[in-house]
């Protein structure tokens, strides 16, 4: 069978200080070709290059990755400050019309980091522009030192809800994971069920409630080491399950269309 094709949604950086390129990291396409047996697709996110209809006809699937930029406040109605760090509009007006779209059709997504927070403000949520100014909250945000190792090492305890999605997943109640993340959930939108807690209370796991398809999302980076790490393995399998069953139901349909 051919793999199931998953759109990664690139991020606009530059290079030299003066070409702009789309880029997507490695550890992404590595993720969704080894664990999860899907054909990595990098999506240039800009509304004036792809349309949502165009993505959810060619992908079975997507990965909304983590991304330096943060969804822009007046996506939430908030007005932007200083703490809210830079932007890229291009990426908003693709990934929250496509989760909307995707959560409505069934399509398939997994949200990482700012994947995480963009599924939150689609559903019409709002976010925290700086959890560790919060009373009582840790420092979420990537060590600035190090290295790549010790920047994506284990740094807290998650624990879900009991009963909820993520420990069926699991078969556990807690996992370690990293924490490369600034910006946090503040209200949760339509539809979003909060099922995983950092000690301090920042939301980390979710999913949409009464969605047909598949919308876990963490807050963490599970593609680092996504191959051998047990926290990460299982939910890439499980999402690359998922893209198979959508791919197997767009054949059948478009099977249908043509007898």
């Amino acid at each position: 069978m051919t793999r199931p094709i998953v759109g990664i949604i690139g991020n606009m950086n530059v290079l030299n200080d003066d070409y702009p390129v789309h880029a997507g990291g490695v550890i992404n396409s590595e993720a969704i070709a080894r664990v999860a047996e899907c054909l990595p697709l990098l999506i240039p996110a800009d509304p004036r290059l792809v349309s949502v209809d165009e993505l959810l006809s060619v992908c079975d699937g997507f990965l909304l990755t983590g991304g330096r930029p943060n969804v822009h406040p007046e996506e939430y109605g908030e007005a932007a400050t200083e703490a809210h760090g830079t932007f890229d509009r291009c990426r908003d007006a693709i990934t929250l019309p496509l989760v909307r779209a995707c959560v409505e059709r069934g399509q398939p997504f997994l949200g990482v980091c700012r994947g995480f927070q963009e599924v939150n403000v689609a559903m019409g949520g709002t976010l925290y522009p700086e959890i560790r100014d919060l009373p009582g909250r840790m420092n979420h945000r990537m060590p600035p030192d190090g290295t790549i190792e010790e920047k994506f090492a284990l740094r807290h305890v998650v624990r879900f809800a009991e009963g909820g999605v993520f420990q069926k997943l699991y078969g556990v109640q807690e996992v370690m994971t990293n924490s490369l993340h600034g910006q946090g959930i503040k209200a949760p939108g339509k539809g979003i069920v909060i099922d995983g807690r950092a000690p301090d209370g920042t939301a980390e796991a979710l999913y949409v409630d009464g969605a047909p398809g598949f919308t876990l999302s963490v807050q963490w980076h599970p593609e680092w080491q996504a191959a051998s790490d047990p926290v990460s393995r299982p939910l890439f399998e499980a999402f690359g399950a998922a893209a198979r069953e959508w791919a197997l139901s767009r054949q059948g349909r478009d099977v249908r269309r043509t007898a």
